[in-house]
């Protein structure tokens, strides 16, 4: 088969490295990809968000299938216009893709159908959100209702930065906004919870916990991530069915009542409370750093499992997992979240030793004169899978010491809360 992965982030090379060794592959291409997915893939130069030069280079190519890492493209419906072509297709459609585009849509299902989540209000001016929040209980959590690259998301622990974080939303900080969502706030433990489906029946695909904040001890200001691991500490058998009974199987109902179907996965970032689960948000892709500590643990063949999906029989599809666990620590440009240098070397990159447990995916890179440059905030994802996450952990600190990149800065404390306590 000739297959398309659309992205560049550590997520995609995560899943170009899973399928490279496929006995279905023929021929892979990344679009744009980035310089690990150089070295097992042909890179294509393309802005995914132009459908229309996509089309034309999947005609041209005859691609079999493309399978779509980021969020952007899908709640901008790339499905919906590359399905129109014939072409096979991982990941939901535009309608299906309201899960992550618009939390309210969200929202509004979990009332519906009695999701379990935080109490909630929508407000379409600054002026009632305020009027609300001058009463309202605190802490509290301002969310942008659209796309906002993980960022959208304000815990606010007074009424002023409430009202800053309302204004900061319609004055366009995450794009033109007609509406805020106000929260209650939630506490607990997080956890991220993925499936995989065809649409007719899913498959739960392991779960992981993930460190959003900046900062050591999870402080400071919220990223993409900065790293995770897996599975997650806080899992067991009578969560997971509380997990599928209130919240997996009641939203494909919901998509299913709307005349939809869903393939592709579904992220579900979960606060588990007293071992209950409340739903935070879906995300309709895997996760990002998630899926580099993910897919090290998965025992199936990928590729296989994607196809399947795509052909409607995924219940013919065996999971199987190594019986490890697995950690990834995400190497950043210094200054990120906010300002960084862009067009930074990055030597010694050929000294850093992987192996079959051990991992670099790259993120935000460029290969220009067979040189690694850093392009991006997050740069390098540094994955080990073990019997022990304390010696993972160490193993990977290790190797990203013996890297020595003065222009980046990491995390050391990447699942203290389990491996640390």
């Amino acid at each position: 088969m000739k297959i398309a992965i659309l992205g560049s982030g550590g997520r995609e090379h995560a899943i170009a490295d899973k399928i490279s060794n496929s006995q279905k592959l023929k021929k892979l291409y990344c679009i744009p990809g980035n310089a690990g997915t150089e070295h097992i893939a042909e890179n294509i130069n393309l802005d995914i968000s132009n459908f229309k030069e996509l089309g034309k280079f999947v005609e041209e190519k005859k691609i079999d299938l493309i399978i779509v890492g980021p969020e952007k493209p899908l709640v901008e419906g790339v499905v919906d216009f590359l399905s129109r072509k014939g072409v096979k297709v991982f990941g939901p459609n535009k309608t299906c893709a309201q899960l992550e585009g618009s939390k309210i849509f969200t929202k509004k299902i979990c009332k519906q159908y009695n999701i379990p989540t935080a109490k909630f209000g929508v407000f379409k001016s600054s002026k009632d959100a305020h009027k609300f929040l001058e009463n309202a209980k605190k802490p509290i959590v301002i969310k942008a209702d659209g796309l906002a690259a993980g960022k959208g998301v304000y815990i606010c622990e007074n009424t002023e930065s409430a009202k800053m974080a309302v204004d900061e939303i319609f004055n366009g900080k995450f794009g033109i906004a007609n509406q805020v969502l106000v929260e209650e706030f939630l506490e607990g433990e997080e956890m991220s919870y993925f499936v995989i489906t065809d649409g007719k029946t899913f498959n739960k695909f392991n779960t992981a916990q993930d460190h959003k904040r900046v900062g050591e001890g999870d402080k400071g200001k919220n990223t993409g991530g900065m790293g995770a691991y897996s599975p997650s500490g806080l899992i067991n058998k009578e969560l997971d069915l509380k997990i599928i009974d209130k919240i997996v199987k009641p939203t494909f109902a919901a998509i299913k009542d709307i005349g939809e179907s869903y393939k592709g996965f579904l992220y579900i970032g979960l606060m588990i409370k007293n071992n209950d689960p409340y739903l935070i948000e879906y995300n309709v892709r895997m996760g990002d750093p998630e899926c580099q500590t993910i897919l090290p643990l998965l025992d199936s063949d990928l590729l296989d499992i994607i196809v399947s999906c795509c052909e409607n029989n995924l219940n013919s599809q065996e999971i199987r997992w190594k019986s490890k666990k697995s950690i990834c620590i995400v190497l950043c440009a210094n200054g990120y979240p906010e300002k960084y240098k862009k067009n930074v070397e990055i030597s010694n990159l050929d000294k850093v030793t992987t192996s079959n447990n051990t991992f670099i995916y790259h993120a935000g890179t460029e290969l220009i004169n067979k040189k690694v440059y850093s392009i991006g905030g997050r740069v390098l994802n540094f994955v080990t899978i073990s019997d022990n996450l304390k010696a993972a952990r160490e193993n990977l600190l290790k190797k990203i010491n013996n890297l020595a990149w003065k222009d980046g800065f990491y995390r050391k404390d990447i699942g203290f809360k389990i491996i640390d306590k």
